[in-house]
């Protein structure tokens, strides 16, 4: 998600390298090499982007780096904090900034002409980090920095960025033996390969559709009916009506479609992504993924690659992870069993009526319970999604980041976009300018499913180069069905949540005020990052925002009391399905990677853990296997699935925090305290030390079993 997310492990490398003539040549005229220009510091050159130019910017940076690194590694003085790890902090700026095309490419623009290049380059940049990581006289320059006894006079962010770059070498395997060095750069260039084909055989299977009939339609709001023809039209289709493979299309589908069979048949396309055989199955990928990791988890001197992962994480060891899922697990299935009776009852009802008689499915999920909703609280969610203009929760979303962090958000003209639809905002504070925002809303071919966000660059103060401090650009990226011109975009409640969230990863980054680079913004342990995120989700149901931006798109009038007290009321409804669909994915995580080393075929595995856990048969893992993208398109949530858990024990806590004072969720005194004990550190504290500083204790897990209408464990 991070700009510096490929240099901030590798930094870079001490291979001896020389740019030849014609990289030189590349260096200068390739537009993905040239610095960043324009206003606010710089802006990325998305109008200048050619996917014929990125092979040679990769290798013409590649091969900069290296040399920066040369200078680095023959260095004549005695290794310092400056002539070495802030010099590793100032390298790599033009291989950085080349990499946020790069992934932007890969995420949001994706072809077949690209995924080329990623087949080709992922690997290279892959064995680069093992260069880095690997090189001996790198190495022993930051290993004796430091154990060197003036590591005490360095200021407290700059022993945290010494302490990251050392335990991160070390995990890397500095300290093995050249061959052990050789075998994991071996697996890592391997992995890199697979991890790009996971991706695209997803992306290609995401890229399919179900074409609707009239009968498929019957039932549908209106506003679905016009989103399955915005894709049909998207697809060069007019008049078809059409369901894409991705979430955002499917699951509004399931909800409200009153027709069983294309429910079965939409649903049976989306769970098996990745697992239909043929040229896009991704089975085979996943065994070797999981066989290379544990062998280089074992050369690296741990059990498994869950220890690995774990280790410099928050939770420390899967043992730990493990125990709060577990802990969560009974009550969430248990929760499952009750609501799935209350839907079985309403068929079983509808069958003496003349109805079809059934068991509830996965595929019958979604819709039987709006309807055990509607019976319970007399909610339809449907009422809501008129007060939902993706416009105005935008402003909404603005305006409470306003009221929290004193931030302000202006559009800019001008500035390039690598997508017409594309918006971008000025973020400034107390008329200060503070960074940019990016916003892709919607979905197309060639954009992988999902929200997330970007960091195009991170917040800092050290730059030897620069002068002074360098302001952050962030973004964030949805899959919404863009609607007609000139009509407003309506999104559900989920949706809503789901853009509060996102956009609480970019507050995360506009609010960094760190030195480094290494250590700011959302640079932190992966079962840390979720925490800012999950927080930002609570502002969406507060009163301020609903009654302000939640209007009707027709009428202009805020959402009626009696539907926010209809929504408060069934709050914590449906917490067994959102709860069990997503821990049976983070345990099926933590259990591939605590197998060890045997060969696993992943349906089987999937299947019969599944089975021992008592998985409500009515629900599906929210990623299975052969699907799951945060595991398998790299290692950055493997073993680390738990991490949305994990942060929301610390989120549940800090949103009491916020209701127990005197302003409740816009308390001032509070909001500061969030700021300067948490939102601005990034890394530069360790997240344990961050928690205690805002709570004044350890995180307990009384308050996320609280919010999810769980019983609450005595002592927590």
């Amino acid at each position: 998600m991070q700009r510096r997310t490929f240099l901030a492990s590798a930094a870079a490398t001490g291979v001896a390298a020389t740019l030849n003539p014609s990289m030189t040549m590349a260096a200068e005229t390739n537009p993905l090499l040239a610095k960043w220009t324009g206003p606010f510091g710089g802006v990325p050159a998305f109008d200048k982007v050619k996917v014929a130019d990125f092979k040679p910017a990769l290798e013409a940076a590649m091969a900069r780096n290296l040399a920066e690194i040369d200078a680095i590694t023959a260095n004549p003085a005695a290794p310092t904090f400056d002539n070495t790890i802030a010099a590793l902090e100032d390298s790599g700026r033009t291989l950085a900034d080349l990499y946020c095309y790069y992934g932007i490419w890969g995420g949001n623009m994706s072809s077949p002409e690209f995924q080329a290049v990623e087949t080709e380059m992922d690997p290279r940049l892959s064995a680069l980090q093992d260069k880095i990581n690997q090189n001996p006289a790198l190495f022993k320059r930051i290993e004796t920095v430091y154990n060197s006894p003036d590591k005490a006079k360095l200021t407290p962010e700059q022993q945290r960025v010494l302490w990251i770059y050392y335990t991160n070498f070390v995990r890397a395997g500095a300290k093995l033996d050249p061959a052990a060095k050789a075998r994991v750069g071996a697996i890592n260039t391997e992995l890199a390969g697979l991890f790009t084909k996971f991706s695209q055989n997803l992306l290609a299977d995401e890229n399919t559709f179900i074409t609707l009939t009239d009968a498929d339609l019957v039932g549908l709001p209106d506003s679905l009916k016009a989103a399955a023809a915005s894709s049909a039209t998207q697809r060069k289709m007019p008049g078809k009506f059409i369901i894409v493979n991705t979430r955002s299309s499917v699951d509004p589908y399931l909800t409200y479609s009153p027709v069983r069979a294309t429910r079965e048949k939409v649903w049976k396309a989306f769970v098996n992504r990745g697992d239909n055989g043929g040229a896009t199955d991704n089975n085979a990928i996943i065994g070797k993924i999981l066989k290379l990791r544990v062998e280089r988890a074992k050369l690296l001197g741990f059990k498994t690659h869950a220890h690995w992962r774990l280790e410099n994480a928050m939770a420390k060891t899967p043992e730990n992870a493990m125990g709060l899922m577990e802990a969560v697990w009974t009550p969430a299935i248990a929760q499952v069993a009750i609501d799935v009776a209350a839907m079985q009852a309403i068929v079983d009802q509808d069958a003496k009526a003349g109805g079809a008689s059934f068991k509830i499915e996965p595929w019958d999920y979604r819709f039987y319970a709006e309807k055990v909703r509607k019976a319970k609280y007399d909610l339809d969610m449907n009422e809501v999604k008129p007060y939902m203009q993706l416009d105005k929760l935008r402003e909404g979303m603005f305006w409470a980041a306003g009221q929290l962090y004193g931030f302000q958000f202006k559009k800019v003209e001008g500035v390039p976009v690598y997508q017409e639809d594309m918006t971008v905002y000025e973020v400034t504070r107390d008329g200060k300018h503070v960074g940019l925002w990016y916003f892709d809303p919607y979905a197309r071919e060639g954009k992988r499913s999902g929200a997330w966000m970007n960091a195009y660059r991170t917040q800092e103060r050290f730059s030897a180069k620069a002068g002074g401090e360098i302001t952050t650009i962030v973004s964030n990226n949805s899959n919404f069905i863009k609607g007609k011109p000139g009509e407003p975009v309506l999104i559900s409640w989920d949706d809503a949540t789901t853009l509060f969230h996102e956009f609480g990863h970019a507050i995360h980054g506009l609010n960094a005020n760190a030195t480094y680079p290494s250590v700011s913004g959302t640079n932190v342990a992966r079962d840390y990052v979720e925490f800012p995120s999950q927080l930002n989700e609570h502002w969406l149901p507060t009163k301020e925002v609903l009654n302000t931006f939640c209007v009707h798109y027709q009428t202009g009038k805020p959402i009626p009391q009696a539907l926010v007290d209809k929504i408060k009321a069934a709050d914590k409804f449906n917490q067994g399905f959102d709860t069990t669909e997503y821990l049976a994915s983070a345990l099926i995580d933590m259990k591939l990677h605590l197998a060890g080393d045997v060969d696993i075929d992943p349906d089987t595995f999937e299947r019969e853990e599944l089975a021992k856990l008592n998985m409500p048969k009515e629900i599906v893992m929210r990623h299975r296997t052969p699907q799951f993208g945060h595991v398998f398109s790299g290692d950055g949530y493997s073993a680390g699935y738990y991490s949305y858990l994990w942060a929301d024990t610390l989120t549940a806590d800090v949103a009491e925090a916020f209701q127990e004072a005197p302003g409740g969720f816009y308390d001032k005194p509070t909001a500061k305290r969030l700021y300067e004990t948490i939102m601005s550190k990034g890394n530069s504290v360790d997240p344990v030390d961050q928690f205690k500083a805002f709570r004044g204790r350890d995180v307990k897990i009384g308050a996320l079993m609280r919010d999810r209408g769980f019983p609450v464990p005595p002592g927590a």
